[in-house]
């Protein structure tokens, strides 16, 4: 199988690297737009902000290969902002315009409310029990106890109930955390830097049939 790590400038590739390869899998990384044509899965990873990482896309030519690959029906993970960049649209920083994979607005995460003993500090930095939704293929290979790892201020908030995969609640509100649409599925947490569990969940992902 060729699994391809999307590289543009703005992932974290060494703890993505070091966790397939923990899990004896080949993969490739590259930045090489006609190296999309040929992987039969995608990992797109991303840190910084959504504006920021969209400009890594368009200045190395991957905005539309990134598409043609979705709609062949290569499944593509997203992670973190490689997450929030298959939706429509984000908020940081001013409007941008996403790669409109999964219909839905990147917003921000609520903020803090008065006298909440439950209150979630802006970013969210830490592990986190999912509200994992039923059928949700990729995060089935999650159990109940398990714990994901997150550093956002934002979040995928997908517009259709049934692109949610997995939510968190974050000062009063379920926030969506891991969004599908057909063969595409992003995670806003990093399953990289999630020990087991997240192994897991990547080891499903590549060995998942969630091909259109």
């Amino acid at each position: 199988m060729t699994v391809l790590i999307v590289d543009y400038g703005r992932g974290n590739l060494f703890s993505l690297a070091r966790a397939l390869e923990h899990l004896d899998a080949a993969y490739q990384v590259s930045g090489d737009p006609e190296m999309l044509e040929l992987a039969e899965r995608v990992i797109f990873p991303g840190v910084g902000a959504f504006g920021d990482a969209m400009r890594g896309l368009m200045e190395r030519g991957l905005v539309e290969p990134l598409k043609a690959a979705a709609h062949r029906g290569t499944p593509i993970l997203g992670i973190c902002v490689g997450c929030q960049l298959l939706l429509s649209k984000g908020e940081e920083f001013g409007a941008h315009e996403g790669l409109d994979l999964i219909p839905g607005t990147v917003g921000r995460l609520p903020d803090l409310r008065p006298d909440d003993p439950n209150a979630t500090r802006i970013p969210n930095v830490g592990w986190r029990w999912l509200d994992v939704r039923p059928g949700a293929t990729i995060l089935g290979a999650l159990g109940e106890n398990d714990l994901m790892y997150f550093v956002h201020s934002y979040a995928p908030m997908a517009e259709n109930e049934e692109h949610v995969s997995a939510t968190i609640p974050v000062n009063g509100v379920d926030i969506p955390v891991a969004v599908r649409r057909d063969n595409v599925v992003g995670v806003q947490f990093h399953p990289e830097k999630s020990g087991p569990a997240g192994l897991r969940l990547l080891d499903r992902f590549l060995k998942a049939d969630i091909r259109v």
